[in-house]
């Protein structure tokens, strides 16, 4: 891919790598004259900025040279000191060498000419920096002069040694780039010499034994320092030789591709295996060392590219100088070679656009051949990975980086290693954790709550543990209201103290007569107990039947007063209206005692009237009591005296009622004291056992539920949850929603923690929501060998069929013979709402249970295509309609069209469709009958087709879509949209077919009715919404059939306005 270009007879030379922005230096090039056939020289320098989209590079500096160059190299001697861009040496004729500051270049102040020297005999043809000390330049030009220069002083240069023999020209020089003091010169005889700077003597001379090696140029391997290629410029050899000096005497590998004698070769600083060259066939390739390969070939080009060079910052990029006056700019990336072509067309037919517009300008067809340029076959090393870290299930951190060790010391193949680590956020919850674990494991739940009490700071949180423990005990009411402050031995003594206080104020001789009396008939009592049962009977009738002596008589009241009427209503036996006139004359003792003499319902009458007149601060506690109405007294006492309701509830309520009376307290509290008592109202729901309350109790309190706050809650949950299994066994213990989801959520956070078996034992095992059978299976395939003596769970995923087979006859008797002996049940009717699925991948199984659903997962393809893969929108150009591999059946075609055609016996099915089609417009009517016809399941002629009638909960689609078929018909006025209209109305019969067969899935269907209600409240354009949702969110092949004709039919009835 061409990135850039530059019309230039020029030498190039990259900027640093570590200079920002990327420049590109050009000098006017020696022994090149254009057509004016001028001698002067220039150094541009010219920013690389890849963000602007045009091929044309901007200009940052320009200075006139003094001669043309040969060669151009950029240090970054100096780039480390503030706005230092390194330094441009340039070899020129006649020995010269100049060095140039980039930065006064750039910014056209300063002098930027650093130096000249003249030292070498000839042309200076050979430069290089050394890549570990800036300072030193190595220069070579004729008769084999090696000169090294320090930019600190240049007063005299070094050599590395005496001149090699024969004296001939230097035409490449190159540091080594892992020793720093290793310098190699290549020769035009086909010899390289490489020299060690310590010794100040070569130390190796390579040369090709077939004495045909014309060397044209050297690069040292930019990790392996003993390995190096040499490129030949004879026509006769065009080879690449790559050396390892361990093995001198022979080439280690030879690339042969040039079909003429190869001018540059360029290593790749970011990947070793990577080599560019250029050669006099017009051919730049990009070779793989390690396989011997080309990996990358641009078109050929109409003249010799005499320079190629990597880019030091961007590795995807190289530069190309050739011998026609053009740099150019590459990518190794790939891309259309059209497009560039297309884009300087534009460019050119833009130019000339001033006045009226031209035709595009046609891309020449020689350059259109070349249409594409590939990419490299292997990704390069830049592009690898240095490291990677990602979070796995369970806590897991896996991470991987590179080695080390130096490429060319790992052993092939070598081992890349992967490490996994467990990582643990949460220490304090996992020993939480463990000491919960361990004590539902022991069954000492006990002292776990007795230390829970111990560690408790609020006293809240130390009385919710109090009545926990109290649910793993025995007696457990009264041990609550000893909790709430109320215990029975301390009320007795309490009131034996009131009396004897009363005694002493209030004693009278009479009281101790009568304790004298009482003591006398004990004492009696006592002696008679003594006699046998007989002779006590005989004895006690004998003095029963005596008439006490000298007793005051009693008269009855007869008077017209309250007395005398009351002593009628009982000489008659009437006690009610005797109770009335007690009651009336507030003499409620005697009401009470005559009530209890008449029955129960005059003794509750009594009480009502006595409790609602007596306006006493006891005789609402009195009412409850006696009526035992315990509902009202929960939603009418005041919440100021929420214990003593719940001390009520301990003593009075029925245990049957108790749990939903204590939940209805704590409700109430949490609802009207304005979260003021929510923790006390806990406490109501731990004496309930109601484990689904206290949770979404505890989940008002605690908006954003921290790992702790969680583990606090579970312990509670399980404390609790153990003592309704001792009252009630394991079976009668179920977890609800609010109780599952935390269970859940505490699950997967000791599952990232690594605790997977202990995650795994709190799920609960019998619960049917998807969340929880989802965290089980990957709970239990994460412990791998560790899951002992469990047997695997079902697999809680839905599972999609992917791929189809082709349509054939045995498939579709199979499934007509199905449905005769299976019933379709019956869907239900029209939704009131349609709402699409969101997620694009939709199962082709229904979402409601059926009595064939098994059969469809396996016979999915007798009737729907391939199944949707990773949903992405399908680009659609103008006029292109997808088509389905599996699914021909499906395909629109006119009604009146029924003559199959056959297809090529070299037919190819497109490719399948792996992504739905968002919005479907309507085939004009030409494209439809210039289409070839279809085999199509609607197409076949009516004689052969058994319909059946359409299910009644599908009837009224049929009924709306046929009346507004007759309304827009009614309205049209144009011949064109009347027949429009009448092939609507032949294709819709596939949507009836498909009805009748039962084979749409439930959204479409819903979809479908949702259509049919805008359709008959007048609403096209909504109708028009809701047809748009129902092709995102199903598949092509399922809808293909009638929902583009659907939208064409509501589409002509918008513009009707009917």
């Amino acid at each position: 891919m061409k990135l850039k270009e530059l019309e230039r007879q020029a030498v190039q030379v990259w900027s640093p790598a570590s200079q920002y922005p990327v420049y590109l230096a050009t000098g006017t090039s020696a022994q090149q004259l254009d057509a004016s056939f001028s001698t002067d020289g220039t150094l541009e320098i010219f920013e690389v900025d890849f963000r602007d989209p045009s091929l044309d590079l901007k200009r940052k500096g320009v200075l006139s040279a003094s001669s043309r160059f040969h060669k151009l190299i950029w240090g970054s001697f100096g780039s480390g000191l503030l706005e230092a861009s390194g330094v441009i040496a340039g070899g020129g004729d006649n020995g010269m060498l100049t060095l140039y500051n980039a930065t006064h270049i750039l910014s056209s102040g300063k002098e930027p000419v650093i130096a000249r020297r003249q030292k070498h005999s000839g042309a200076v043809r050979a430069l290089d920096f050394n890549p570990f000390q800036g300072n030193l330049l190595a220069s070579g030009a004729n008769d084999s002069e090696i000169f090294i220069w320090d930019l600190n002083n240049l007063s005299v240069p070094m050599t590395p040694g005496s001149k090699s023999q024969p004296l001939e020209d230097i035409k490449a020089l190159s540091w080594n780039r892992q020793v720093q003091h290793i310098l190699s010169s290549a020769h035009p005889s086909g010899k390289a010499v490489v020299w060690d700077l310590r010794k100040n003597e070569p130390i190796i001379k390579v040369t090709d034994h077939s004495n045909r090696m014309h060397c044209s140029g050297l690069a040292w391997h930019p990790d392996v320092a003993t390995q190096l290629v040499l490129c030949s410029e004879d026509d006769h050899l065009p080879v690449i030789q790559l050396w390892d000096l361990r093995f001198a005497s022979s080439p280690l590998k030879v690339l042969e591709s040039h079909s003429r004698g190869i001018l540059s070769v360029s290593w790749s600083q970011a990947d070793a295996e990577l080599l560019l060259s250029s050669a006099k066939d017009n051919q730049i390739l990009c070779w793989n060392l390690g396989s011997s390969e080309v990996v990358y070939k641009l078109p050929t080009l109409s003249s010799w590219c005499f320079d190629v060079q990597w880019c030091p910052r961007d590795p995807l990029v190289f530069s190309a100088a050739s011998f026609d006056g053009w740099i150019n700019l590459y990518s190794v990336m790939g891309r259309s070679w059209e497009v560039q072509q297309m884009r300087q067309a534009d460019k050119i037919s833009s130019s000339f656009s001033k006045g009226q517009p031209l035709p595009p300008l046609q891309v020449p067809k020689q350059v259109a051949q070349a249409s594409l340029i590939p990419p490299l076959k292997k990704p390069p090393k830049w592009m690898r990975r240095p490291a990677g870290v990602s979070f796995a299930f369970g806590g897991k951190l896996v991470t991987f980086g590179l080695p080390s060790t130096p490429v060319h010391q790992v052993p092939q193949p070598c081992l890349r290693l992967v490490f996994i680590s467990q990582v643990t956020t949460e220490p304090e919850l996992l020993t939480q954790s463990a000491e919960l674990q361990e004590a539902l494991g022991s069954g000492n739940l006990l002292n776990y709550c007795q230390n829970k009490i111990h560690q408790s700071s609020l006293q809240s949180e130390k009385m919710l543990w109090q009545f926990l423990k109290v649910t793993l005990e025995k007696d457990s009411r009264m041990k609550f209201l000893k909790l709430l402050g109320y215990s029975k031995d301390e009320l007795q003594k309490k009131v034996a103290t009131w009396l004897r206080s009363d005694l002493r104020l209030g004693e009278s001789p009479q009281s101790k007569g009568d304790d004298l009396n009482s003591n006398r008939q004990q004492a009696f009592s006592i002696q008679t107990s003594k006699h046998t049962t007989w002779e006590a009977s005989a004895s006690s009738a004998f003095f029963d039947e005596l008439i006490p002596q000298n007793m005051t008589p009693w008269e009855i009241p007869i008077t017209e007063d309250t007395e005398g009427l009351l002593s009628r209503a009982l000489l008659l036996g009437e006690l009610g209206p005797a109770v009335e006139l007690c009651l009336k004359e507030e003499h409620f003792a005697d009401a009470i005692i005559l009530a209890q003499a008449g029955g129960s319902d005059l003794l509750k009458q009594a009480q009502e009237r006595y409790l609602a007149e007596k306006k006493t601060g006891i005789a609402p506690l009195l009412a409850c009591i006696i009526q035992k109405n315990w509902k009202d007294m929960v939603h009418t006492c005041s919440l100021k005296n929420w214990r003593e309701a719940l001390a009520l509830l301990l003593t009075y309520s029925e245990p049957e009622k108790f749990p939903e009376l204590c939940d209805r307290l704590g409700t109430r509290m949490e609802q009207e004291s304005g979260w003021a008592l929510t923790s006390e109202a806990r406490l109501c729901y731990v004496c309930s056992g109601s484990v689904e309350r206290l949770v979404e109790c505890w989940a008002k309190c605690q908006p954003a539920s921290s790992p702790m706050a969680l583990q606090d809650l579970m312990e509670k949950v399980m404390v609790l949850n153990r003592s309704l299994e001792l009252l009630w066994g394991p079976d009668g213990v179920s977890p609800g929603p609010a109780t599952t989801y935390r269970i859940t959520q505490y699950a997967n956070l000791l599952a990232a923690q690594g605790n997977l078996a202990t995650a795994m034992s709190y799920l609960p095992s019998d619960c049917a929501q998807l969340p929880v059978q989802q965290l089980r299976d990957r709970l239990f395939h994460a412990q791998g060998s560790g899951v002992s003596g469990q047997q695997s769970p079902s697999f809680p995923f839905p599972r999609v069929v992917v791929g189809a087979t082709p349509y054939s006859q045995e498939t579709s008797s199979s499934r007509l013979k199905f449905q005769s002996s299976h019933q379709v049940p019956i869907l239900p009717p029209r939704p009131r709402i349609f709402t699409p699925q969101s997620s694009l991948v939709m199962p082709l199984t229904p979402s409601h249970p059926s009595p064939y659903q098994g059969f469809r997962m396996q016979n999915t393809s007798d009737y729907r295509p391939s199944g949707v893969q990773e949903a992405q929108p399908l680009p659609l150009g103008p006029g292109v309609r997808p088509g389905p591999q599996d699914s021909l059946k499906n395909a629109p075609v006119p009604k009146g069209n029924l003559q199959r055609k056959k297809l090529p016996e070299t037919f190819i099915p497109p490719a399948p469709i792996t992504a739905p089609v968002m919005c479907l417009a309507p085939e004009p009517r030409g494209v439809l009958s210039s289409q070839p016809a279809v085999p199509s399941q609607c197409q076949q002629p009516l004689e052969k087709i058994n319909r059946k009638e359409l299910p009644p909960e599908h009837q009224s689609l049929k009924i709306s879509f046929e009346a507004l078929l007759q309304r827009c018909s009614q309205s049209a006025t144009d011949l064109k949209t009347k027949r429009k209209l009448d092939e609507a109305a032949q294709r819709l019969e596939c949507l009836y077919d498909k009805l009748c067969e039962g084979t749409l899935s439930p959204p479409v269907l819903a979809g479908l009715h949702e259509i049919a209600r805008c359709v008959d409240a007048g609403s096209s354009e909504q109708g028009l919404v809701v047809h748009a949702q129902v092709v995102g969110c199903s598949s092509f092949s399922e809808v293909s059939s009638f929902m583009p004709v659907l939208k064409s039919v509501l589409t002509i009835a918008h513009k009707l306005h009917v």
